[in-house]
């Protein structure tokens, strides 16, 4: 991946990405559609096995997310979506990255907020991008 540039076209664009297509960055309605996936998993598993304990759906939503983004690139909602999680200057996420990344998405606001490619500040802080595939 290049340095970023200063201006833009289309969000990625300063990340050296393509504008659309395979390696570029995840759309807003497949990021969200991946995490109501993921959200829907959690809850069928705690359901089914806890009874509906909203802190076991929690800790299994987080546990989803930090053991498959290093083993097969994205969450199974990622995954379903077509997406993939990288560093930002590409190349395997590691294993501490997810572990960030997951704790800052139960505070909710990083989630939402995002630059301008579309970064949330939970990708930011944890040092990746959610890319297509």
């Amino acid at each position: 991946m290049s340095e970023a540039r200063a201006d833009a076209d289309y969000p990625g664009e300063r990340l050296g990405l393509p504008r659309s297509g395979p390696g570029s960055i995840a759309t807003f309605g497949r990021r969200v559609a991946a995490l109501v996936i993921d959200l829907v998993c959690a809850a069928l598993i705690g359901l089914a096995f806890f009874d509906y304990s909203p802190l076991a759906t929690n800790l299994i939503f987080a546990a989803m997310q930090i053991l498959f983004i290093p083993t097969i690139g994205g969450s199974p909602g990622h995954r379903i979506m077509g997406m993939y999680l990288v560093r930002s200057v590409g190349g395997w996420a590691g294993v501490w990255r997810p572990v960030i990344r997951t704790a800052l998405l139960f505070l909710i606001i990083p989630a939402v907020v995002a630059d301008d490619d579309h970064r949330g500040l939970h990708d930011k802080a944890a040092g990746t991008m959610l890319l297509r595939k």
